[in-house]
């Protein structure tokens, strides 16, 4: 039985809004959940699970007609739906009461279910939210549901206010499987038993590195899963030392470079760090015209006049370290300088403040 595991993919959702950027990523949510059909029709998929967070917020009657549409591509695949805790299915929401024509099963929500295909002798197990927040750890209450059969466990959460859980009581249920759905960010816990998918495409910044589906087979009671990067675009962020008298043009020619090598479809934040003149002007305006730039930081310190160093960061730990350095006794107003210096420039090459 082959299934693809996906999870997060959070339809609806406006990444980044106020880029420019912004529309054109929203389409991409939607452009990757069709590759993600395509890609269960080319490889011939039996089982497309989806743990949590299909949709950002509960999606409306149109939503599930959009989506059911798109799932009647899946002739040959059949697909399972957790309701996750943002597209809680709650009484009265169009979920609820939504009747796929396509070969789709909703979990319903506030208490555990089961779904027998018996076209593949699988069981997926799982537990739909009701609300936004389920503090109970009902997950670990949950255990395979039909003997003779892959058991399969679907879930979503993992924290405090989304059905926290103990992964070792979990690993001990015997289910085949444990696809995990709540977190953006993919994990793989037990080997070829527990992961969490990771959304498909990231959401902002601070969703650094790959994305991806999981695509998995169960042979014989024997279970491999194979991680795979799927996102259009990926957040990445990195930092330039502009120490040494780097001028505005070299710093904006060093973007340029990184950008190049690690690609103009992605989305960048910057920074830029270094003990410098004061006098320095950077300008790179030219910069975020031309490419994904959510942000630029500058984090350097300037080189000249340590006391207006001490006076500016006053509250952070710039000024802390020229105060210390300052009232050292027995120790010449010399050390004390290029101590203070040498200081200053480490921080600033690491950006802390």
């Amino acid at each position: 039985m082959k299934f693809v595991h996906i999870s997060d993919v959070y339809l609806g959702a406006e990444p980044d809004k106020g880029k420019e950027w912004s529309e054109s990523r929203a389409k991409e949510l939607y452009e990757t959940f069709d590759r993600v059909i395509q890609l269960c029709i080319d490889e011939k998929i039996n089982l497309l699970m989806i743990a949590g967070n299909l949709f950002v917020r509960q999606p409306s009657l149109e939503d599930l007609q959009a989506l059911d549409e798109k799932l009647q591509k899946l002739q040959g695949t059949r697909t399972v739906i957790l309701g996750g805790y943002r597209d809680y299915i709650d009484a009265g929401c169009a979920m609820q009461s939504f009747k796929f024509t396509s070969k789709t099963v909703v979990l319903p929500s506030g208490r555990t279910a089961n779904a027998y295909l018996k076209g593949i002798n699988t069981c997926v197990t799982g537990y739909s939210y009701d609300r936004p927040e389920i503090h109970e750890d009902v997950i670990d209450e949950i255990s395979p549901g039909r003997e003779g059969a892959v058991n399969i466990l679907l879930a979503c959460g993992g924290d405090s206010k989304h059905m926290p859980f103990d992964r070792k009581a979990i690993a001990r249920k015997g289910f085949d499987y444990v696809a995990l759905g709540g977190s953006r960010k993919p994990m793989h816990i037990l080997k070829n038993r527990m992961a969490y998918s990771g959304s498909p495409e990231p959401i902002m910044p601070s969703d650094t590195g790959k994305h991806g589906i999981i695509m998995g087979e169960i042979v014989d009671g024997k279970t491999t899963i194979n991680w795979t990067p799927f996102s259009k675009r990926s957040y990445v962020t990195f930092n330039i030392d502009v120490s040494y008298n780097v001028s505005g043009e070299q710093l904006s020619d060093a973007i340029v470079d990184r950008v190049r090598k690690l690609g103009f479809d992605n989305i960048y934040t910057i920074s830029y760090t270094g003990l410098v003149d004061s006098k320095l002007t950077i300008d790179l305006k030219r910069i975020k015209d031309r490419y994904n730039i959510y942000d630029i930081i500058d984090n350097t310190v300037p080189a000249s006049d340590l006391e207006n160093v001490e006076a500016e960061h006053t509250g952070d730990l710039a000024g802390a370290f020229c105060r210390a350095n300052r009232e050292l006794p027995d120790i010449s107003d010399e050390v004390k300088e290029k101590m203070t210096m040498y200081g200053l420039e480490a921080m600033a090459r690491t950006g802390e403040r």
